[in-house]
């Protein structure tokens, strides 16, 4: 079974892993198609290579990178016909034109087909997005979507193949661990990680520490709300009991969570955006750190009971988590064990593979099925046209 993916998420070094543990099961042969970047309104994101053993890394120049709706691989059909794969799956929104001219060109070629989603909004989109969305929720033969809200959504859309809720990656435990021992602090050392933006609620963080004297911030990110976030921590009067720190990339993150007793996911909806996931919480909980978020979205479906939730935009109830953590240390050390166990059971790259890896084999098991049908539902040849006579010219030949 011979699976072309094509994803920019895979630029990123530990979202790699999971390849690699795709590549690992029987029978599977993998290739990735992967830009050389992802332009970005904070800045760029460059291929990493990290976890790339196993399996085939082809760097395909990307056109309109940077669009997310209007990007596309201009040789993507060279590569399905080349490697003739027996499942392209567009790790791709279905009301993309990258996801479209993809399904296109591997339907063109005979290829089963799968896309991924994370949306989780009833969203109605213009031509032509609407009209791409319309041809990949017809024909793709499967969907993967990476939030239970989305299948909702997907499901009312009309989708009506076989769907099945996976997170897009999950966590590589032996690289995203606990350190080997945590330094004594008579601070609880809180930590955001994230873009800089308003749905993402770090405003509320600083406005619940403001009453904790044993609260320090680090937040790690950059955005539009960088400068009034520094403003209102001056307001406030946090001075040096926060920092703002750069983002860094994604093979540093596990040095960030170790020098946290906590990390917060502040999330607020907003009607354009709803929290699909909460990444940095399997992160964190991976690295035995307590995790709090906000009951956005997807949020308490990964926190489970392995963390504290509050009702999202409200920083009292934030706060109160928050001295809960700072008095109370077992409390702590019982939360950083229960998230380690959750992500073990669920959020492991070696667990994500192994869901999509079924996923895979399900569909192409549906084709077998599908081909094998076709030929019993033939009628029997009469026996003196089973063979010919001598000399005769086949039926199309």
């Amino acid at each position: 079974m011979h699976i072309l993916m094509v994803s920019k998420a895979c630029l990123v070094g530990i979202y790699q892993r999971k390849l690699e543990e795709i590549a690992r099961h029987d029978g599977v042969t993998l290739s990735v198609i992967v830009p050389p970047h992802w332009k970005e309104a904070g800045g760029m994101t460059r291929l990493e290579r990290a976890h790339t053993h196993g399996y085939r890394l082809i760097v395909e120049p990307m056109a309109f990178n940077g669009s997310f709706h209007l990007h596309f691989y201009p040789r993507l059909g060279h590569h399905i016909r080349t490697l003739r794969p027996d499942l392209v799956h567009m790790d791709e929104e279905p009301y993309n034109l990258a996801t479209f001219h993809g399904m296109l060109a591997a339907r063109r070629a005979g290829c089963r087909t799968v896309w991924f989603s994370w949306q989780n909004l009833q969203r109605r989109y213009p031509p032509p997005f609407s009209l791409f969305e319309r041809y990949c929720l017809r024909h793709a033969d499967g969907a993967i979507v990476g939030n239970h809200t989305a299948e909702r959504v997907w499901r009312a859309k009309g989708f009506t193949g076989p769907l099945r809720v996976i997170p897009q990656f999950g966590v590589d435990p032996q690289f995203f661990a606990p350190p080997p021992s945590r330094a004594a602090r008579e601070v609880l050392r809180v930590g955001f990680a994230g873009r800089l933006v308003e749905e993402k609620g770090a405003d509320l963080l600083l406005a619940a520490a403001a009453g904790l004297d044993a609260v320090r911030l680090v937040v790690l990110g950059s955005g539009p709300c960088r400068a009034s976030l520094e403003t209102q921590a001056r307001r406030l009067g946090l001075g040096e009991r926060i920092t703002f720190q750069p983002p860094v990339p994604s093979l540093q993150m596990p040095e960030f969570y170790h020098q946290l007793d906590a990390l917060v996911l502040p999330s607020r909806s907003r009607p354009n955006w709803i929290e699909q996931f909460g990444r940095v919480l399997i992160e964190a909980m991976a690295c035995g750190v307590p995790v709090v978020g906000s009951d956005c979205g997807e949020i308490p479906h990964v926190i489970g009971d392995a963390g504290l939730v509050f009702p999202e935009g409200d920083a009292a109830a934030l706060r109160a988590h928050l001295a809960r953590l700072a008095a109370a240390p077992a409390l702590r050390a019982d939360l950083a064990r229960r998230g380690r166990e959750r992500v073990l059971a669920h959020y492991t790259q070696t667990h994500i593979a192994a869901q999509t890896v079924a996923v895979y084999r399900m569909l192409m098991g549906d084709a077998v099925a599908t081909a094998l049908g076709r030929v019993a539902a033939r009628p029997p040849q009469r026996a003196e046209n089973a063979h010919p006579p001598a000399g005769s010219k086949p039926a199309g030949g």
